[in-house]
């Protein structure tokens, strides 16, 4: 239909019903400035994409409060010399013994050149080990400065020892620098390719299955150009946030993976209900507004599950924890506002291109029929008992391998491979001396250095240690460093780190305070602070879903149910990712249950709803449970897989990164969308409202149940897609 032709129709200035109503037809009543409007916004926020790598930091590794941050600040305050972190330059050469006089050289102009920066601190060379390579050399070396600020500086102080290496040897010995900073800075260089490839193999399945689930090409049009307009402006947001404040790459790999899928999902569930209201006879700027005052509402319902469910996050006590939170809002916000201005501004745009490359058998397809699933799901209602305990025993089966999860934070060394920081890497561990600790004795002042004779004494026998070495202050802090021959990211270091303390306990003066920082410590501290967060998280999301649907359905036995499904789905999910990744070798990323329990708790509350909110209208106005549940099933099986597969497609490309945390996250998530849509939302949660009846909707202190239903959450009122 021409647009000039729809500006003049007298029915696309006809208001739909509610709030959101008057909101859809008044988006489409003024499209041409809303599509202007997100047109500047979509190429403001493009013409900043080319310098978001560079704004990028590393995701944040400190816990606030833990013993390698308190550590870190007592030795910043009595070796300032010594800075916030301690790294390590790791010189090598294929020509040249480190004893030698040229190599002796190089060393010295190198560390001239970065004592010449106002970042770097003291420079300590290590002394060599039993076994050490003869054309290796490390020097530790103190840097200064905040979390943000060593990782600004990093690149070049890099920049700076490499020059002074190459310029004083001609190439014959090289320099790197090496710890945990720069391992996950390296892992966020490659990021963005990984975002660039990953979009490269998900977009076109996306694609592909909108034009399936949709019957036409015409029709995909609108979730994706509402999609495209959401992840650039996210994007272009992100960038914003790293010229201005922080943003790590981390974020923008979830916050363009999540905006991906809520974008085109909920720009699906409004084009549905479009379609819907065309076939019923209204007008395109009627129909648009009747698209926004029913499905609108279900998406700002769904949006509102994510943004509480990723502020959840926030609770965890750990800095990347609260980055992952704001990829959720994010997320959740740009494509709210997408799919409630573009999506109604487009549709009667763009209606007659809607039917457009209509799939031959939907063409042919016209005679009403009913699907082979549909007879299924009438079979399901008349045995119910069976279906439920066949997906429960399933589920259960499928979760027991999480008993025997492991988790743990790790170098990905697979996706170091190739680069200067993982060929460095090998070297150290090599020469064992990767794990270097630091560990700081306060003592009063005036009192003398702390007598850790025996403890050193102690180290030294211990065949896992290669240095150790004492300093003082002359004031307040003795130092002591220790390096043992395991990799800092192993269990064997976490262990020695534990054997430590023990040591110190028994071996240095009563009472003596001891605080460790290093590597393993900083990677043990990070693990620590995720899973004890973990337990804050889950209670506050349990408890929100609660709340949430039991203010939305007015049931007690509702958000019983779905928080027990949604609980079931997750462990068999972490099940599922135990077989598919731990081995003796690798462990399940520490980080991931927050964002697996976040991510699928908030998109499953979506889908609780999408099915029960049709199964409520339904026995609200017949009083027929079984009925109510089938025609829930009915209306709501083809949207919510279509969403899920949708979803599911979107997530699984994280799969494709060279990253393993990011392999983890995608699988799971996938997992358990496809979980939740398939044995939880369309076999399980049906049976159990079969089973329950009148008691789906009992909430105590209610006699009459039915009749108080009928003022359920006014927002969802004949809302469901």
């Amino acid at each position: 239909m021409p647009v000039g032709s729809i500006r003049r129709d007298p029915a696309l200035v006809e208001p739909a019903p509610g709030a959101l109503g008057g909101w859809g037809s008044a988006m489409a009543r003024r499209g041409r400035l809303v599509i202007a409007l997100w047109l500047v916004l979509a190429a403001g926020a493009a013409a900043l994409l080319p310098g978001l790598p560079g704004r990028l930091a590393p995701p944040s590794l400190e816990v606030p409060g833990s013993e390698s941050a308190v550590a870190a600040a007592v030795i910043a305050r009595g070796f300032p010399e010594q800075g916030t972190e301690q790294m390590v330059l790791a010189f090598t050469s294929a020509t040249l013994r480190a004893a030698e006089p040229g190599y002796q050289r190089v060393m010295a102009a190198v560390l001239n050149a970065m004592a010449a920066r106002r970042d770097v601190g003291a420079l300590l060379p290590l002394p060599e080990v039993a076994g050490q390579h003869p054309g290796h050399a490390y020097v530790l070396t103190g840097v200064h400065g905040d979390e943000r600020a060593r990782q600004r500086n990093l690149p070049a102080q890099l920049a700076t020892a490499q020059e002074a290496a190459r310029q004083a040897s001609a190439g014959a010995v090289s320099v790197t620098i090496l710890g945990a900073s720069r391992a996950f800075a390296q892992l966020a260089h490659t990021d963005m390719a990984d975002l660039r490839a990953m979009e490269t193999m998900t977009v076109p399945v996306a694609v592909l299955l909108l034009v399936l689930g949709l019957g036409a090409v015409g029709a995909a049009l609108v979730p994706l150009l509402v999609g495209s307009a959401a992840i650039l402006t996210a994007m272009g947001a992100l960038a914003l946030a790293g010229t201005y404040g922080h943003a790590d790459s981390t974020m923008l790999t979830y916050t363009v993976t999540m905006t991906l899928g809520l974008g085109l999902d909920y720009s699906l569930l409004i084009l549905l209900r479009y379609r819907q209201a065309r076939a019923g006879g209204r007008s395109p700027g009627s129909a648009a507004g009747h698209a926004v005052a029913t499905a609108g509402s279900t998406v700002t319902w769904c949006a509102l599950a994510i943004m509480i469910t990723s502020c959840a996050l926030f609770l965890a006590g750990v800095p990347w924890a609260g980055s992952m939170a704001l990829a959720g809002l994010l997320s959740a916000l740009v494509t709210l506002s997408a799919a409630l201005t573009l999506a109604p501004a487009l549709l009667p745009r763009l209606d007659g291109l809607l039917a457009w490359g209509t799939l031959p058998w939907r063409r042919r397809d016209r005679e009403p029929h009913e699907p082979a699933w549909v007879r299924g799901a009438r079979h399901l209602m008349r045995h119910p008992v069976p279906y439920a305990a066949a997906a429960v025993a399933v589920l259960l089966l499928l979760a027991l391998p999480a008993l025997h999860l492991r988790t743990g934070l790790h170098y990905d060394r697979a996706t170091l491979a190739g680069t200067d920081m993982g060929t460095g890497l090998e070297r150290l561990e090599a020469d064992k001396v990767a794990s270097l600790t630091s560990l700081a004795l306060p003592h009063p002042p005036g009192s003398g250095p702390v007598d850790t004779s025996a403890l050193s004494a102690a180290l030294r026998a211990d065949p896992r240690v290669s240095v150790v070495s004492e300093f003082d202050n002359g004031r307040d802090l003795t130092l002591m460093l220790v390096a043992d021959r395991s990799a800092p990211d192993s269990a064997a270091a976490v262990a020695f780190l534990r054997d430590v303390h023990e040591r110190a306990a028994r071996l240095l003066p009563a009472g003596q305070r001891v605080l460790a920082v290093g590597p393993a410590t900083r990677l043990r501290d990070l693990t620590a602070g995720a899973l004890d967060g973990l337990w804050r998280v889950l209670l506050v999301v349990l408890l929100a879903s609660f709340a949430l649907l039991l203010i939305t359905f007015r049931s007690l036995l509702i958000p019983l149910k779905a928080v027990a499904m949604n609980l079931l789905c997750v462990c068999a999910t972490f099940g599922l990712l135990t077989l598919a990744f731990q081995d003796p070798a690798k462990d399940v990323n520490a980080l991931l249950p927050l964002i697996v329990f976040t991510i699928v708790f908030g998109l499953s509350m979506d889908y609780e709803v999408f099915l029960v909110h049709r199964v409520h209208e339904h026995y609200r106005r017949t009083g027929d449970n079984t009925a109510a549940v089938l025609h829930g099933l009915r209306h709501t099986a083809r949207p919510i897989t279509l969403a899920a597969a949708i979803m599911a497609v979107t997530f699984s490309g994280l799969m494709f990164t060279r990253r393993l945390d990011f392999q983890q996250g995608g699988f799971a998530v996938a997992v358990a969308i496809v979980l939740d849509a398939t044995l939880i939302r369309m076999v399980l949660v049906p049976a159990l409202m079969r089973l329950l009846g009148r008691h789906n909707w009992w909430l105590p202190g209610q006699r009459r149940r039915n009749a108080s239903m009928a003022g359920t959450s006014r927002s969802y009122a004949s809302s469901s897609t």
